[in-house]
């Protein structure tokens, strides 16, 4: 197990300013991402970041949405141990073994029995904005690009979709 954060490196340093001028491009694309756990966390950083670097933007945002209600897209640091405690406190947040109404069948057609994951959401953010300087995606050192499984195993669908001047 690491003790080490995983850094978000770029190929250039992020200039100070940047102004850009040029034809407006707007990219838009779907990929999917297979979870193999109930509640997982997936660092999709090195390959959204590599996504961006092919397009054609050199200055202009990207935003990462996550098509489904109960796995979310966040910024935050990635190592092995705040994984776990991750793990610790969205169980903590919301318990599996509450009677919640969504999970009876007496008042819900939902057969997952997902309701933890519902309310474990509510909380997190399904999409993420972020800048792209110089070609590529703006991250803080420590800043990573997580998608939170919280209803796995399941084949989720991400759209990325980049604006910006060519």
């Amino acid at each position: 197990m690491s003790k080490l954060s995983t850094a978000t490196v770029r190929k250039q340093p992020v200039a100070a300013s940047a102004t850009s001028s040029g034809q407006m491009v707007v990219q838009s694309e779907s990929f999917e991402i297979v979870t193999n756990e109930r509640l997982e966390i997936r660092d999709l950083t090195d390959e959204v970041m590599a996504r961006v670097r092919a397009l054609p933007v050199h200055e202009g945002l990207l935003h990462v949405f996550s098509a489904h209600t109960t796995c979310t897209i966040v910024i935050n640091e990635m190592q092995d141990a705040l994984k776990d405690d991750y793990r610790t406190f969205l169980g903590q947040l919301a318990s599996s073994t509450h009677p919640w109404r969504h999970n009876d069948p007496e008042v819900s057609a939902c057969d997952r029995g997902n309701a933890d994951a519902h309310m474990r959401a509510l909380t997190m953010s399904h999409s993420v904005t972020l800048q792209i300087s110089g070609g590529e995606v703006v991250l803080g050192t420590w800043q990573r690009i997580l998608a939170i499984e919280l209803d796995g195993p399941r084949t989720r669908t991400l759209r990325l979709q980049v604006m910006g001047v060519a």
